[in-house]
């Protein structure tokens, strides 16, 4: 079987930075190693060599031994271009089902588990919007702020895994959620003036939920129990909980209750220092009007 050269140059790892392989991600390494061997078993049961292959689909002879051995994660449209090359009639497509499920960092996706199962959340992040309320293009110009920078594809990996945590939100029933905001995030326009604007309607239309509590700390405060980090506070339907902060086990997710304890006194204060939901929602308007 004979396939037609794709014209233009074919791509390396270096077109795609942020689709390795963590190799201390046994789910995600069983899964990508899966998909690989089944597109190698469909490839040399129809004839076609590898670097005939990436010639068709538009990639490195050695990024398709990559991907078919497992080191890298293929993108959707890799495996639909496959698909075609193949004539697997939509099952090596099909895939990407499997893959999307693995496509983002293991932390991200375990913290995405754990927003899922989450009654109730308490968030306070000193430098930024929150990310569960972060619009794609507040994110995007957030993530064009990295030094060393991201690469194009690194950022609409980031954003795209952002926005799939977004499901919290539309639980039923609902998660109890509350946020504390930093002014100065508040007013920074990261990405422009615009993408500020549509920053702050969002934040506005997530107050309005039942379940959301938006709150803001003023940067006139004289003090405030957050300057050391921020805090994640989940709590679940069985009564255990988890927390997270820069100051506490570096870090790492604890379910210690002195910990927690710890945390949640410090989130608590925080609240207490901040405006209530009704002030920030009208401080939120007056910068919004300003904006």
């Amino acid at each position: 079987m004979t396939v037609g050269a794709e014209a233009g140059r074919l791509r390396t790892e270096a077109d795609e930075p942020g689709w390795e392989v963590d190799p201390d991600d046994e789910w995600g390494v069983a899964v990508i190693a899966t998909v690989g061997r089944q597109l190698k078993l469909r490839r040399e049961t129809v004839g076609i060599r590898a670097a005939e292959f990436g010639t068709a689909v538009g990639y490195g002879e050695d990024m398709v031994y990559k991907i078919e051995g497992g080191k890298r994660i293929p993108r959707q449209e890799y495996l639909v271009k496959a698909d075609e090359v193949l004539g697997a009639g939509g099952l090596i497509a099909a895939t990407w089902e499997d893959v999307k499920k693995v496509r983002y960092p293991k932390k991200v996706r375990d913290l995405a588990q754990m927003e899922a199962k989450a009654v109730e959340l308490q968030l306070y992040d000193p430098l930024n919007i929150h990310g569960l309320l972060q619009t794609p293009e507040y994110a995007r110009g957030l993530l064009l702020m990295r030094r060393p920078a991201y690469t194009e594809e690194e950022v609409e990996r980031f954003i795209a895994a952002r926005v799939a945590r977004k499901a919290v939100f539309e639980r039923d029933p609902a998660p109890e959620i509350s946020f504390v905001l930093e002014e100065w995030t508040l007013r920074r326009p990261l990405g422009g003036r615009a993408v500020l604007r549509r920053q702050l309607e969002h934040l506005l239309e997530a107050g309005q939920l039942r379940n959301v509590e938006l709150q803001v700390m003023p940067m006139d405060r004289e003090e405030h129990a957050g300057l050391a980090g921020g805090i994640d506070v989940l709590k679940f339907e069985d009564g255990s909980a988890v927390g997270r902060s820069p100051v506490v086990a570096n870090g790492r997710p604890v379910s210690e209750p002195k910990q927690l304890r710890i945390l949640e006194l410090r989130y608590g204060i925080i609240r207490a220092q901040a405006l209530t939901p009704r002030e920030s929602t009208a401080f939120i308007e007056r910068l919004l009007g300003e904006t």
